[in-house]
């Protein structure tokens, strides 16, 4: 989710100012992804230059509200009618790290894997237990969130399964000999020919 349009969507309640922003922010989201003020401000400024928000006139506390524009519900609707693509999700790090340690010298990849399990079931039963804490209707979109984790520490485990049984049958290629520095391999000499 983009913070940008996180904002946007906020905005189109009410008029909110940053410290409110951020609160309804991590109210909306269960607190799965804690911003810091200062993205807050600085998504902001961005969407006032765009001409997406605009500020108002501070209060007597000092606190400057900020409102959607025209532009802003434009910009908010198309991101609600666009699906989010694959290709736009960061990298995965996970399937990175099992990459890198398959071809790492020294690396237990099977204690990579089962530690990753470990730590992903830990998680999935804390998803759960939040899951079932509270079932009032105000607590739907936190909910959510919480389906979306623990379906995803779901495939999480699958997939998981999945690299082990892979490891079961990988049988790594048979590394070359050393030559030495000036030594020339007949077949490398002989298909030059």
């Amino acid at each position: 989710m983009s913070i940008r349009h996180g904002l946007l969507a906020l905005l189109e309640r009410g008029q909110m100012y940053g410290y409110q922003l951020r609160s309804a922010f991590e109210e909306s989201t269960g607190s799965t992804w804690p911003l810091n003020i200062g993205q807050v401000y600085t998504t902001l400024a961005r969407l006032e230059r765009d001409g997406l928000v605009r500020s108002l006139p501070e209060s007597e506390a000092g606190q400057r509200p900020y409102e959607i524009t025209d532009a802003g519900r434009a910009d908010l609707a198309l991101w609600f009618a666009t699906p989010i693509s694959r290709a736009d999700r960061p990298r995965d790090e996970l399937s990175i790290k099992l990459a890198l340690a398959l071809t790492t010298p020294g690396v237990d990849v099977r204690a990579v894997v089962q530690t990753q399990r470990s730590a992903t079931m830990r998680a999935l039963q804390e998803f759960t237990r939040l899951k079932y804490a509270s079932d009032k209707p105000e607590d739907l979109p936190w909910r959510l969130v919480l389906d979306a984790m623990i379906f995803q520490a779901e495939a999480e485990v699958r997939w998981l399964d999945h690299c082990e049984t892979s490891l079961v049958r990988h049988r790594p290629a048979p590394s070359r000999p050393a030559t030495h520095p000036g030594a020339v391999d007949r077949a490398d000499e002989e298909a030059r020919r």
